[in-house]
């Protein structure tokens, strides 16, 4: 099958691949004023609790300058989080949906950080960054979105300088059993009505609850981050793998 008619999933359905940037886009633009609200009523707040593990995991210095690069996080919350944990550490945001990053904007002039918090239209597969830039790099809950997961791993290691790390927080597929059938009732019967409610559109949220299913599972994604060149690559399963916690470092 030719690049030209590859396909990927796109929730249960499958899409051209080229066509899956644009659907994801869509999604986004429609959510992006209530996206973490609809996160804290999604999650019960937890989600915020995962992203504090994951920039404590970090390792933000203290003083030393620290230049983070956090994708697909357009409101800003993981990048305001990243340079509260360092007082000389600066945060870029890449976000290919710029309806998200005017909120991020908005966000960070609101909270007096648009001097340290910096916010970039691009793409995870071809980032708009040199190479060996940044110490860090996150992603939370966008990289199920990328339609080439692989190639967008690969960008992070290149623009990782020696001795970055890579912290991936995504909704996992491997929730324990028993809590799976409860995962799944709520999921399915509660989040879209939810998002209807809250944001007026249920289809966004179909699709986002859609997605986790068919993201690879735990170790699956650990193996494409270690073929992307990253070492010492960990996998944590949070909160009954509801969502995982995995990364590794550029040696």
């Amino acid at each position: 099958m030719s690049a030209a008619t590859a396909q990927t999933d796109f929730g249960f359905r499958r899409v051209d691949l080229d066509a899956k940037q644009e659907l994801v886009d869509d999604v986004f633009h429609k959510v992006a004023g209530r996206y973490d609200l609809m996160n804290d009523l999604m999650s019960a707040g937890l989600h915020r609790v995962w992203k504090d593990v994951m920039v404590t995991r970090l390792g933000v210095p203290k003083a030393r300058p620290f230049r983070h690069l956090d994708v697909a996080g357009g409101t800003g919350d993981v990048a305001f989080k990243v340079v509260g944990a360092g007082a000389s550490a600066e945060a870029t945001v890449c976000d290919i949906n710029g309806e998200m990053l005017k909120v991020g904007r908005a966000r960070a002039d609101q909270r007096g950080l648009a001097s340290r918090v910096e916010f970039v239209q691009g793409n995870a597969e071809a980032l708009p960054f040199p190479s060996a830039h940044f110490d860090g790099y996150t992603i939370a809950f966008g990289i199920r979105n990328v339609p080439r997961i692989q190639v967008a791993l690969e960008e992070a290691f290149r623009v990782l300088r020696p001795g970055g790390r890579l912290l991936v927080l995504e909704f996992s597929p491997d929730v324990v059993p028993g809590l799976d059938r409860i995962y799944d009732a709520y999921s399915f019967s509660v989040i879209p009505p939810m998002g209807r409610m809250v944001t007026g559109d249920a289809e966004p949220y179909q699709y986002l609850v859609e997605s986790i299913r068919k993201f690879p599972r735990d170790e699956v994604f650990a193996g494409m981050i270690a073929k992307a060149g990253f070492s010492r690559v960990e996998v944590t399963p949070m909160t009954g793998g509801i969502a995982c916690l995995s990364g590794g470092w550029k040696i």
